[in-house]
């Protein structure tokens, strides 16, 4: 049996030293808040696509473009996946985008994207729950912390089956929008941004926990396409995640995705995010 380790006599000076952020992002490329809010102005709605309760929906942006993920009839929470439109093996990595951003991602973060690609995909430029910063309990919105729920868990933890998990909605409309079997769709599926979505960690364990969203009808998402993308947001079976989540019991309610066009003269000068170019020959 292993005994409980007995701490060293300099345990308090280990626990004293001082925290360093992990990567210094002072040579990432600044925010250019001029440069997209003229890509906002006179923006033209060219598409919407509405997520159903419990479900997910696809849908794609093109580089240079805008989109919204806005709320539009009662509180609820998005699960998001992101691709390369063009290619579905780049997608995604909220891991990385957790390290080089926060737990809890707004206005001028990128969401990067997985390696080798290592690229910003989209940039934050517009977010109606800014205000709501962290509050007493440590808990902020639109985290890249939690992974999504999905039928796997649910079933080691519940002992039974349930199709509309946010992992399940999210392969089920990948599969749709490349006519993949969900055998080849399901593992292009990843850890999301929980849109809209209030978490943080427990003080005394640390342990992963959510609260009712603030969102509210008319509150919105907005990112700028800086590749050409395709999405999939699940409404999550969560309603607002106020109470639990992977159920039929709580309300549950649709989002909608808005696509928006800038003036062709807002984007003079802009180019799509180039591929990281490290050039993979790992010391070899």
């Amino acid at each position: 049996m292993f005994d409980p380790p007995v701490p060293p006599a300099d345990a308090e000076a280990r626990r004293a030293a001082p925290p360093v952020v992990t990567y210094a992002v002072e040579h990432l490329p600044p925010f250019d808040a001029a440069f997209y809010e003229r890509a906002r102005e006179g923006m033209e709605k060219i598409d919407e696509v509405i997520v159903p309760p419990r479900d997910a929906a696809s849908f794609r942006v093109p580089a240079g473009h805008i989109f919204r993920i806005v709320s539009i009839e009662g509180p609820q929470v998005g699960d998001l996946n992101l691709w390369n439109a063009n290619d579905p093996t780049e997608r995604f990595f909220s891991g990385k985008t957790r390290a080089l951003a926060a737990t809890h991602v707004g206005v001028g973060d990128r969401l990067w994207s997985n390696l080798p690609y290592l690229r910003a995909m989209a940039t934050i430029t517009a977010d109606t729950l800014g205000w709501y910063g962290y509050d007493a309990d440590g808990a902020g919105v639109h985290d890249v912390i939690g992974t999504r729920c999905d039928p796997y868990t649910n079933r080691l933890l519940k002992g039974v089956d349930y199709h509309h998990c946010c992992h399940s909605n999210l392969t089920r409309a990948l599969a749709g929008a490349t006519g993949m079997p969900l055998t080849q769709a399901e593992p292009l599926v990843h850890d999301v941004l929980n849109v809209f979505m209030c978490t943080g960690f427990t003080r005394d364990s640390h342990r992963y926990f959510m609260k009712a969203s603030p969102v509210r009808p008319g509150d919105f998402l907005e990112l700028f396409a800086e590749i050409d993308l395709l999405g999939a947001l699940s409404a999550c079976p969560g309603g607002d995640c106020g109470a639990t989540h992977s159920s039929d019991a709580v309300a549950c309610h649709p989002l909608s995705v808005e696509i928006f066009r800038p003036r062709a003269e807002a984007l003079v000068g802009w180019r799509p995010a180039a591929v990281n170019p490290y050039p993979r020959t790992h010391g070899t």
